[in-house]
């Protein structure tokens, strides 16, 4: 008998939870099988069935675990059961048996379709086979738990007022264990919160020429790259540049030292069915535009999927979330630690601008720009997100970063 144990994942990490089972307790499996998935408060991993034999489960999904302790025990001496291949069906006789099958006919009256055990006067009972209604939404009032016809025109009337056979104004609680990624993003965001001194300033950007961009080229672009042309490689370009201009953005403290990157590691924030994960695309400053869609379209597949690494959640020097794609106008993201300072997207919608003394109506993002105060003053949190606001709406700057004209006139 082999024991599977909690592999070590990570030099911070001595707590996962066993998210689910990938094979049942006294199935048969082979060497370097996955058997199961577990959740460090970082990331999902595989264990795999060090040698062939029958699974023995020693815990439970959801169970949190140490690592080292027992996961589950192979039993390697068991035979390997020959597999069972059903033997070839014969048309023929197949319809013959079908045709000579006898059929029941069930002599009492049948229920209605929409619920066969629900109890219904035969008035009720046809309203509700004519109008689809959901007899489990009805909360009846005849004798012995009978719906009346009565209940179903209330129902009827008053849609989606009770459902699932719920009274109106319940009270019910019910309980939910923490998952391991969601007690690290409490724990993080309010020492977020208490260890740094966060400010957040605001601008705004006139989306129209990278809309006029992407709209003119997405098709030669998707051709040429097998990707399509999106608004992140634009906000990671700039965030580059202006980062690169203004380094303290993309420092941070550690102890008594400034640690300062002269690389750029983007984090972006991706929202998944059990919490929000911030991947990281390496050396984006190095990265050309479609080279950044695809490292963003692999990040977000792999989260959706739970197949994050470790090495694809550690480091970063700088983060950019989007909430616009939720519908959010303006918030003031918080800081990704130990980074100090965090860029925010948000929605693009028509406002009035005045340009030349006229008031037109213009694509407008407000921009968020939250950063810790100990190491980023307020005139490079101004100066970073203005640069950044600069970019955005000339975008040929981005191509070297300068303006081209006075790149050409060497001003």
């Amino acid at each position: 008998m082999i024991d599977i144990k909690v592999p070590t994942v990570g030099e911070s990490i001595s707590e996962v939870t066993l998210l689910q089972w990938v094979k049942k307790d006294g199935d048969y499996v082979e060497r370097d099988e996955v058997i199961a998935e577990l959740e460090s408060e970082k990331a999902t991993f595989e264990v795999n069935a060090e040698e062939a034999g029958v699974l023995k489960a020693k815990v439970k999904e959801g169970d949190t675990l140490k690592v080292g302790d027992v996961l589950a025990s192979i039993d390697e001496t068991a035979t390997k059961p020959a597999s069972v291949t059903p033997p070839p069906v014969d048309k023929k006789e197949e319809k013959k048996k079908k045709a000579e099958k006898p059929v029941v006919v069930e002599e009492k009256p049948q229920a209605p379709a929409s619920e066969p055990t629900v109890k219904a006067t035969p008035v009720a009972s046809a309203i509700i086979m004519d109008r689809h209604v959901d007899a489990s939404s009805i909360a009846p009032t005849g004798a012995g738990g009978k719906i009346l016809k009565d209940d179903v025109l209330a129902a009827l009337a008053n849609p989606g007022k009770v459902t699932g056979g719920k009274a109106l104004f319940g009270r019910e609680e019910r309980k939910e264990k923490m998952s391991q990624l969601r007690k690290t993003i409490s724990r993080r965001l309010v020492e977020a919160k208490n260890s740094t001194a966060m400010l957040t300033t605001f601008n705004d950007a006139d989306m129209s020429r990278i809309m006029e961009i992407r709209s003119k080229y997405k098709e030669k672009f998707k051709e040429a790259h097998g990707v399509g042309l999106g608004f992140m490689s634009f906000f990671a370009k700039a965030c580059c540049i202006a980062l690169q201009e203004w380094p303290t953005v993309n420092a941070y403290i550690d102890g008594d030292q400034l640690i300062y990157h002269d690389y750029c590691d983007i984090s972006i924030a991706v929202s998944t069915p059990r919490g929000l994960t911030v991947p990281v695309i390496r050396n984006a400053e190095s990265l050309s535009m479609a080279d950044i869609e695809k490292k963003v379209i692999e990040l977000a597949t792999k989260a959706r999927d739970n197949k994050l690494t470790l090495d694809d959640l550690q480091g970063g020097t700088f983060t950019i979330t989007n909430g616009g794609v939720f519908g959010s106008l303006m918030s003031t993201p918080i800081i990704n630690l130990p980074q100090s300072a965090i860029l925010g997207m948000h929605k693009i919608q028509e406002r009035p601008v005045v340009i030349n003394g006229q008031v037109v109506a213009r694509p407008m993002m407000y921009l968020a720009l939250s950063y810790d105060h100990r190491i980023i003053d307020g005139r490079e949190s101004v100066s970073f997100l203005v640069r950044v606001k600069e970019l955005l709406e000339n975008p040929e700057q981005l191509l070297i970063g300068k303006d081209p004209v006075k790149t050409l006139l060497e001003l």
